[in-house]
């Protein structure tokens, strides 16, 4: 039942107001004769981009260390969940308290060694065995590789197919084949590149890629995690070759190839020395 104005205004400036506060902050803000035009004009598609905006967000705060960043960044994430809640109650379809209840339900369901009877003496490799068993149940007679979010980052989706495939034993015994596979893929890049469309070059650069994806589960190695950690490795270094091309006074576009390449060892063994003097 919505709150008076008086009520509402008073829940939202009550700094300790917690998830209340949060929901009627939602609310008002998709009132269609009060609130804001750019929120009331929102739809699923449309908001769903910056949904995953603000997962990646997350990620990058964590893997940066910034656990001060964290909690505004985790808000960020859960006012999503809330804005597709307000949207759907706004459509009829459920509301967030249907939300709360279906992932509560799940995660009583997915771990009844700790809300049922089953052991809780078993390795965490045995229980995400037993989680993906609980899953393969809940989704029934569908087919192996069903449920896989299509709006996955590519990389992510790529390792958790092949994963599913790995359970029903589709899936090559060691690294060996996969570096086999890889030296394959390249070799047919190379010659789409010289003599196929554009199209085959990048249904080629496409295989490559997933190969390199199923090289990361086999290294069990997360590839969204791994690129990551490269690009930050590059926008340092790079950052470093701005540094001392500034000294000189000049930038990037003044230089050359050469010079910059010499001045990205400088600084890659400048990150070596510091490593090395932790040590």
């Amino acid at each position: 039942m919505p709150f008076s104005k008086t009520a509402s205004d008073a829940l939202i400036q009550d700094a300790n107001g917690g998830m209340p506060r949060l929901l009627e902050i939602m609310r008002r803000l998709r009132d269609p004769a009060s609130g804001c035009p750019w929120d009331i004009e929102q739809t699923f598609d449309s908001i769903a981009p910056y949904t995953l905006e603000e997962a990646h967000e997350v990620a990058d705060a964590i893997a940066r260390r910034a656990y001060d960043e964290l909690p505004s960044e985790l808000g960020d994430l859960l006012f999503q969940a809330v804005f597709h809640a307000q949207m759907a109650q706004d459509a009829g379809l459920f509301g967030f308290d249907d939300v709360v209840r279906a992932i509560c339900d799940k995660m009583v369901a997915r771990h009844p060694h700790v809300f049922g009877d089953a052991s809780r003496d078993k390795s965490a490799e045995q229980q995400t065995r037993d989680w993906e068993q609980i899953k393969a149940a809940e989704r029934g007679a569908a087919r192996v590789l069903d449920g896989v979010a299509l709006g996955l980052p590519a990389l992510t989706r790529a390792v958790k197919l092949q994963k599913r495939a790995a359970r029903v034993g589709f899936d090559w015994p060691s690294t060996d084949e996969v570096l086999a596979k890889l030296i394959e893929e390249a070799a047919e890049l190379v010659e789409a590149r010289d003599s196929l469309t554009q199209a085959e070059v990048e249904e080629e650069f496409g295989d490559l890629m997933f190969v390199m994806a199923n090289l990361a589960r086999h290294l069990q190695i997360d590839p969204e995690a791994a690129l990551r950690a490269t690009n930050a490795k590059f926008s340092r270094r790079f950052g470093r070759i701005e540094d001392f091309l500034a000294e000189a006074g000049r930038s990037p576009s003044q230089s050359d190839l050469a010079e910059m390449d010499a001045l990205w060892n400088r600084a890659k063994a400048e990150e070596k020395a510091a490593k090395a003097g932790k040590k």
